[in-house]
């Protein structure tokens, strides 16, 4: 999952959302650098991409990027499902996704000193571009995918994963509809886990 869904995944818990937003940039061992609460959200999130990844939905979803995008059909999947969610009815309204976008940014400011470097930059624009909110627009969704492209070693264009999205785009729906549920479903579970731990 992408950003959207890693926030909306997070359930209005700040450290949690901290972690769970900064948990690419922490690799390995580098998560007990932090406090117990926030290395508790980089655990949720990397528990929600393990059951993402192995989601029989995200398995198909992939198949329509892996012709041309092989390994990173996955990282084009993860922010087709934030355009998804960003129109899911059933969870945002246009006013309830902005309202929750800017929260989640309010959330995160005060602990920018704690993060790593890389999302200390990125941040500035998450925030001014208001990427949470412009995940519901297929513009964002193509700003996104060259987004991708820019950060990826082995990529250099994303007008084709742009089409691809567009051409299978009912069929892009019905896997993020089979497969969201079930990871709400397991996000809460993993979150009250860590959350009720022992310290």
């Amino acid at each position: 999952m992408n950003y959207l869904a890693h926030a909306y995944l997070s359930f209005e818990d700040a450290d949690f959302l901290a972690g769970n937003m900064i948990s690419d940039f922490v690799k390995g061992k580098k998560k007990d650098d932090y406090p117990a609460n926030i290395r508790n959200g980089i655990m949720l999130h990397r528990a929600i991409d393990t059951f993402t990844d192995e989601h029989p939905a995200t398995q198909e979803a992939k198949t329509f990027f892996r012709p041309v995008y092989r390994l990173y059909s996955g990282a084009f999947v993860d922010i087709v499902y934030d355009h998804f969610l960003a129109n899911d009815k059933s969870i945002f309204e246009p006013v309830q996704l902005k309202a929750f976008a800017e929260r989640t940014y309010a959330k995160l400011e005060p602990q920018l000193p704690l993060f790593p470097e890389k999302f200390q930059r990125l941040f500035p624009y998450m925030k001014s571009q208001n990427w949470l909110y412009h995940y519901r627009y297929e513009q964002g969704i193509e700003n996104s995918f060259g987004g991708l492209v820019r950060r990826a070693k082995y990529l250099s264009e994303s007008d084709e994963a742009f089409s691809i999205f567009k051409t299978h785009y009912h069929s892009l729906q019905k896997c993020y509809d089979h497969f969201f549920p079930a990871l709400q479903t397991h996000s809460h579970a993993i979150f009250d886990q860590l959350k009720n731990a022992p310290a």
